[in-house]
């Protein structure tokens, strides 16, 4: 399976393929952060594991959504707090599942500049620098910082930083 363990519980790969669920079951994974336009196998929606669909589109020309950023974060906050981990994939692995977890890291408390070395350092075909990701990464540093989330719904554990120690 092409998965890169970024953190302990953060995790990025290319769309996962059929069978692969199980595996993904044995690494504690409880939530999938799909950044594609596929739907999921149905077998990547059996509990424990949850499916978040959040379609874009890889191009300069459609930037992700700051809010399917945000989305995403909401989502997989809570499942960290509680000791799981969070897949966020994309076609390749490369550019919108990347985004997702740097944005993820961001709201541990990484900066963006943090978290795009460290995506980097464990992903080797990731590519955080791309023209058209970066800035996406910065935007949404800036917007978590300015306060934009739903602090009832941020669990306090969630926002310990992954940043530091060993993964840092």
């Amino acid at each position: 399976m092409d998965i890169s363990r970024i953190t302990p519980r953060v995790f990025i790969s290319s769309w996962p393929r059929p069978g692969e669920a199980v595996h993904l079951r044995e690494q504690g994974i409880r939530l999938v952060i799909s950044m594609t336009t596929r739907e999921p196998l149905s077998e990547f929606c059996v509990e424990p594991l949850e499916w978040l669909h959040l379609p874009t589109i890889d191009s300069p020309l459609t930037p992700i959504p700051l809010e399917a950023l945000r989305r995403g974060v909401l989502a997989a906050l809570p499942v960290l707090a509680e000791g799981h981990g969070v897949l966020c994939h994309c076609r390749e692995g490369r550019h919108r599942s990347v985004a997702m977890a740097c944005s993820i890291l961001i709201a541990q408390g990484c900066t963006a500049a943090s978290a795009v070395e460290l995506v980097k350092r464990r992903r080797a075909v990731a590519d955080p620098g791309a023209f058209w990701i970066r800035p996406r990464i910065r935007k949404f540093e800036r917007a978590w910082l300015a306060g934009w989330r739903d602090e009832a719904a941020v669990p306090e554990a969630a926002l310990e930083s992954e940043c530091a120690g060993p993964y840092g």
